[in-house]
């Protein structure tokens, strides 16, 4: 299983604010320029309608990840969270599988169970049994990549005899990272999926639920240790805090969403010089954040090139 630790990946921006529509060949480009910089990681969004108005035009994550992966050698392709109940998972196993073996082994896969109620509607998901349609289309999609053969009556599926190859390049599968906030999704990202893939939580807020994930994980029988984690984190770097500020609250509020029943916040976001971004990320670090996913103001290039150039090597050393 991978080593998440000290390891720093960057989100794309393939969803955009309406009239602005996502341009996928220069996500393509992003995809090799990110590799190029020296990110370990890229991570896409995932939904299939998002909003009514506003709305939010998005390209679908697997497609892109996949004409990234054709253009990369070494760069991990994560998804940050994949909405799992939508997909069937003996489609999304061999899918996800083939991409696999297409990158070399370099899927990160964050899952979570989803929230926006229109999108289960419309593809005829209820909504209501997400959490537990999620619990086993994870069954079925691990034990599709595990096992020489699959059968079983599960809730939703039926599979008599389930064979299916090649496998995954990486042993025992791609790692699986629950994203979600309550206490049972924090059992499930410890004993169901190999850990905790969280949104723009403050450093305090981190450390709680991840105390919690690893308590969860050793009355389970599980070596807490084994865990892996990363955290998606709004950054601007600027002259000052002072003289960004602004700027940053008023674009959080505009595109992101936080949910009301989690500690996800706008208080999260790194602000200030490079000192001052330094200094907030290494909170982070310290209360055991091991991967740094960065979401950058507009994704605009000059941020990222001080995130990389700038940020990173004083974080690695």
């Amino acid at each position: 299983m991978a080593n998440l630790s000290g390891t720093f990946g960057i989100a794309a921006q393939n969803f955009t604010a309406y009239p602005q529509m996502p341009d996928v060949k220069a996500l393509v480009e992003y995809g090799v320029r990110m590799e190029q910089l020296g990110f370990d990681s890229i991570w896409v969004w995932d939904h299939v309608l998002l909003g009514v108005e506003p709305n939010f035009p998005i390209v679908e994550a697997l497609t892109l990840l996949t004409a990234i992966a054709t253009r990369t050698k070494t760069i991990k392709l994560g998804t940050g969270i994949l909405v799992l109940p939508l997909r069937n998972p003996v489609m999304l196993a061999k899918q996800l599988g083939s991409m696999d073996q297409l990158s070399d082994g370099r899927l990160i896969m964050g899952m979570a169970s989803g929230w926006y109620k229109r999108e289960f509607d419309a593809v005829g998901v209820p909504f209501e049994k997400r959490g537990k349609i999620m619990q086993e289309n994870l069954e079925i999609v691990t034990r599709l990549w595990t096992e020489d053969m699959v059968k079983g009556e599960f809730p939703h599926h039926s599979i008599p005899a389930g064979v299916m190859y090649p496998k995954p390049v990486q042993k025992p599968r791609p790692p699986i990272l629950i994203g979600g906030y309550v206490d049972v999704v924090l059992k499930r990202a410890a004993l169901a999926g190999d850990g905790w893939l969280t949104y723009f939580y403050r450093a305090d807020s981190f450390a709680r639920s991840w105390a919690k994930i690893r308590d969860f994980a050793k009355e389970g029988g599980k070596d807490p240790d084994s865990l892996l984690n990363g955290s998606q984190l709004p950054i601007m770097v600027g002259k000052s805090r002072a003289a960004i500020e602004s700027d940053m609250r008023e674009w959080l509020s505009k595109e992101w969403d936080y949910a009301a029943w989690s500690e996800s916040t706008m208080e999260s976001a790194v602000m200030g010089t490079v000192d001052e971004c330094v200094a907030q990320l290494k909170e982070h670090l310290a209360v055991g954040v091991q991967k740094l996913i960065f979401v950058p103001y507009k994704y605009q290039p000059e941020q990222i090139e001080i995130i990389a150039r700038e940020i990173i090597p004083r974080l690695k050393a």
